[in-house]
């Protein structure tokens, strides 16, 4: 007699939906670039795509509630020189995103609560030292304005991006860093490059402290840290299958699960829900989403369900779970763009009959607020990230984010209030310059006066010559030819 023992999991009936076409967004133009990124970035304020624009690199950036078809001249960020390849919204300011790009530039910008209404060229601050394209961009999970940038010059660095400052060069990698991820209290680095191999890094100063042969392919791979310490990654064999394992950091290259999926070509990126211990992954050109659970027992990873859909991918973005709607037990929500322009919104959501909290479904989650500043953590403090309670939804904060005066000036804060500033149409008191703006009103103050007075010279002989020509005529007298000549004035003397 045989029977097959189901396992107790509550989350074995999670269902994906995805909502009407009007509550998506159209007409987006989404990025031609063959670069291996998502494409796409979320927070409960807004939704950022990368576009194909003419002329340099851009994204576009959407409030939630302008859901529909989105006007082909909409508002831009568009700074760049050359195609935009990764953008990260800033975990503890849902107003700052990062953008990395082919012109080797690392920007940061600064996007209104209500949305952009003319196209935006002006970064907060420009991060310069790659020497090649910058194909990742990653922020700290709990200090402050701490950014890891990594390019195809192989070089990774960390940026105290509130003064515009490399902390960390990390030069550990002989190719092209394809991924990059910090541990839950952001101690560890992980990163998976194109010599096949995974390391983990301390990035405070660059040292390996492990490193393994992760998938024999020759393909992009992907890894990230779970919670609890675990590494799962994502890749290929040497038959070009797509595979994923899990391992612990302390054995690399020993994996305690390593599972082939299919033939296809596209690199997986999977996206972790540390709530939840799910792991959905989401194949550059695949129609589905598949999702497995976490646990401690064999065989670790439980496949759960497969979201089917009828149109490939190019990209996609997942909401943090604090933008989830937690009164129809949403858990996950993810952000699929297509090739047809279109953003699909899918929702992951466990039925549940009753309508009062799902304490379990929602632990205490990651808030937007920093545990530490960039300057605490670059001195060893570790910190867990600051928690928050979904039993009463999630509520943004009301205030900005207050100017902090210390010697090397804080320029994320000092846009905010600017931005703020303009936003309740100025006041008294004055607004912090730049010393760089003030020698450029200098520059050009200096560059007016010298026109005037080369004009008030041009005027004076202009002056002098129509004296002189009046006075001989009238020195020529009556019988003279009667003619006062002026000489002409060329157009640019006028």
């Amino acid at each position: 007699m045989s029977f097959r023992v189901v396992r107790s999991s509550k989350f074995r009936h999670v269902y994906g939906t995805a909502l009407k076409r009007e509550q998506c967004y159209d007409n987006i133009r989404v990025s031609k670039s063959s670069w291996d990124s998502t494409f796409c970035t979320v927070n409960p304020k807004f939704l950022a795509i990368i576009v194909e624009s003419a002329g340099g690199g851009a994204f576009i950036v959407l409030p939630h509630k302008q859901a529909g078809r989105i006007a082909a001249d909409h508002p831009l960020v568009g700074g760049h020189k050359g195609p935009v390849l990764d953008i990260a919204f800033c975990p503890h300011n849902d107003n700052v995103i990062a953008s990395g790009s082919e012109d080797c530039v690392v920007k940061v910008w600064h996007i209104p609560d209500g949305g952009l209404i003319k196209t935006l060229t002006e970064p907060i601050v420009d991060l310069l030292y790659h020497q090649r394209r910058v194909g990742l961009v990653l922020w700290h999970p709990t200090a402050l304005n701490v950014l890891l940038t990594a390019g195809s010059d192989n070089q990774v660095v960390i940026w105290n991006v509130g003064t515009g400052e490399a902390l960390v060069h990390i030069d550990s990698h002989p190719d092209i860093v394809y991924s990059a991820c910090f541990n839950w209290d952001g101690s560890k680095l992980l990163t998976t490059c194109k010599d096949k191999k995974i390391r983990i890094i301390n990035p405070r100063t660059g040292e390996i402290e492990s490193d393994a042969i992760c998938h024999e392919g020759s393909k992009a791979t992907r890894a990230i840290f779970l919670r609890h310490g675990l590494v799962f990654t994502t890749g290929f064999s040497k038959m070009s299958e797509r595979q994923y394992s899990l391992r612990t950091p302390d054995a690399l290259s020993e994996p305690i699960v390593m599972v082939e999926l299919d033939t296809s070509n596209g690199v997986m990126f999977p996206m972790y829900d540390a709530d939840t211990n799910l792991i959905y992954l989401c194949g550059k050109g695949d129609s589905v989403i598949r999702y497995f659970e976490i646990t401690p027992e064999p065989p670790f990873v439980h496949y759960i369900n497969t979201f089917q859909t009828p149109d490939p991918q190019r990209g996609i973005g997942m909401m943090p779970k604090r933008g989830c709607d937690v009164s129809s037990c949403e858990i996950s929500r993810f952000y699929r763009l297509t090739n047809s322009g279109l953003c699909q919104v899918i929702t992951m959501t466990v039925p549940r009959k009753s309508e009062l909290f799902q304490e379990d479904l929602y632990p205490d989650t990651i808030g937007d607020s920093s545990a530490v500043t960039a300057d605490e953590w670059m001195e060893g403090k570790d910190v867990d990230p600051t928690l928050i309670s979904l039993k009463d939804g999630y509520k943004p904060p009301e205030a900005k984010k207050s100017i902090t005066v210390n010697k090397r000036r804080n320029v994320l804060d000092r846009a905010s209030a600017k931005g703020s500033k303009e936003a309740s149409g100025g006041g008294g008191g004055g607004s912090e310059i730049s010393d760089k703006t003030l020698q450029d009103f200098a520059d050009e103050i200096r560059k007016l006066k010298a026109m005037i007075v080369k004009h008030e010279n041009r005027i004076r002989a202009l002056e002098a010559d129509v004296a002189l020509s009046k006075a001989n005529a009238d020195e020529d007298g009556p019988g003279g030819d009667g003619l006062n000549v002026v000489p002409p004035m060329a157009s640019d003397e006028v």
